[in-house]
């Protein structure tokens, strides 16, 4: 429940903020009689986003055997890629100038097109990211997800109605490294599935053979499986034993990726003080 309700909290609150930045552009602008076509897009992408969700869940319904099990992994491996691209392109875009740019169009179905862009990407997005983990636990995605919404637009309202002084940088740069840790657990989780199919059909490496084990039975409430390895599970790949491909692609994603966002938040901070100390 845990890591959906991060995904859903960041990926909510972003598709919030940039309908909110089209909104207020347009306040300022003063093109108040195209505000409601904003909020026109944005709705319609939210349908558009629960059509795909529940086609995705409908199609691995009718999934059976090695089937689930390559659907599961190739979903986990989606999820990475996408939400590697999307932490990554937050971290160097200047948000508010991209939203800008996009909202300059003039014509009100257009900036219903702008907004349902934003939206469904958004919407999108999120569905890939939970995919895998509404194969293994469809409550606890739907319980994190109602938590996530909740929460998110709790917060943007607070932002937007009192101004809450909320560093967005800070905001961004602390969930993409939650998100981060959430991604190479995903990518560990896929390479386990993926394994426990190539196996069951007769391939052998020495890949697949543990790298360590823990000695912790699935009963415990520390095994991956049990209450409190769980939680450990979806936040940081948390495995009680672990394949050395496994632990190879993963420990290996997360370290690449912690270094990428770093770099990725420094170099928009120097960018963004070379720009504020230009002449204009």
């Amino acid at each position: 429940m845990i890591g959906q309700f991060v995904i859903t909290l960041r990926e909510g609150f972003e598709a919030i903020l940039l309908v909110a930045i089209v909104v207020a552009y347009l306040k300022r602008t003063g093109r108040l009689d195209e505000v409601k076509y904003a909020y026109y897009g944005a709705f319609a992408a939210l349908f558009s986003g629960a059509v795909i969700a529940l086609a995705v869940l409908g199609i691995y319904g009718g999934l059976k055997g090695d089937q689930k099990g390559l659907f599961e992994s190739m979903a986990a491996y989606i999820a990475v890629i996408v939400l590697t691209y999307m932490i990554i392109w937050m971290a160097r875009k200047d948000v508010r100038k991209e939203v800008e740019r996009k909202a300059e169009q003039k014509f009100a179905w257009g900036i219903a097109f702008v907004a349902f862009i934003f939206v469904v990407r958004e919407v999108i997005e999120t569905v890939l990211f939970l995919t895998p983990f509404a194969a293994r636990d469809v409550a606890g995605t739907i319980a994190g997800v109602t938590a996530g919404i909740v929460v998110s637009i709790g917060l943007s309202l607070a932002i937007l109605r009192f101004e809450y002084k909320l560093s967005l940088k800070k905001f961004f740069y602390v969930t993409s490294i939650l998100l981060a840790f959430i991604a190479s657990g995903l990518l560990g989780y896929g390479t386990h599935e993926l394994i426990e199919v190539l196996e069951g059909n007769g391939h052998e490496s020495w890949f697949f053979e543990n790298a360590y084990s823990l000695g912790i039975n699935e009963s415990s409430f520390l095994h991956n499986k049990g209450v409190i390895g769980s939680i450990f599970a979806v936040l940081f790949g948390y495995s009680a034993s672990m394949e050395y491909l496994r632990a190879f692609l993963q420990f290996g994603y997360l370290i690449s990726a912690l270094i990428l966002i770093r770099w990725s938040y420094k170099a928009k901070s120097r960018n963004l003080s070379e720009s504020r100390a230009t002449p204009v």
